[in-house]
């Protein structure tokens, strides 16, 4: 697992768009195309394409 990072403004805007939290996951990786996150709480791995 690489180092998880806050989200930017950006990928919070992203991340509450799918009905989640923005403040309970944290980004392990954004290629522009797939935004990577995983849950703080659970460790559970999410993985949303943008814009879809």
């Amino acid at each position: 697992m690489k180092h998880l990072k806050k989200p930017t403004r950006r990928q919070k805007l992203e991340i509450a768009s799918r009905k989640l939290i923005p403040g309970s996951w944290l980004v392990e990786r954004d290629d522009g195309r797939e935004l990577v996150i995983v849950s703080k709480e659970k460790g559970q791995v999410r993985r949303l394409r943008w814009g879809a």
